[in-house]
């Protein structure tokens, strides 16, 4: 893997456990750090430059949806306590 290529895994795997933590919940919170850890443990030893990109992409989508996920859970938990 290239040097530019490993530094952005490694941002993306940074990114996706910090935004991980937003979520309120444990059990989701527990969930998401668990799934991207061992995501990103099974696809460790790949080689091929278009599947790591291919890959990467994937992260990066998933990376937007987690951070939808906890704002929209963030705002969620706001909205029941102020009732």
């Amino acid at each position: 893997m290239a040097a530019s290529s490993r530094a952005q895994v490694l941002d993306l795997y940074r990114a996706m456990l910090r935004e991980s933590k937003h979520f309120s919940a444990y059990n989701y919170r527990t969930y998401a750090i668990r799934r991207i850890r061992d995501a990103f443990r099974e696809n460790k030893n790949v080689q091929d430059p278009v599947e790591i990109q291919t890959l990467v992409n994937k992260a990066k989508r998933d990376l937007g949806m987690i951070r939808r996920q906890a704002q929209n859970n963030t705002l969620s938990d706001r909205r029941s306590c102020e009732q």
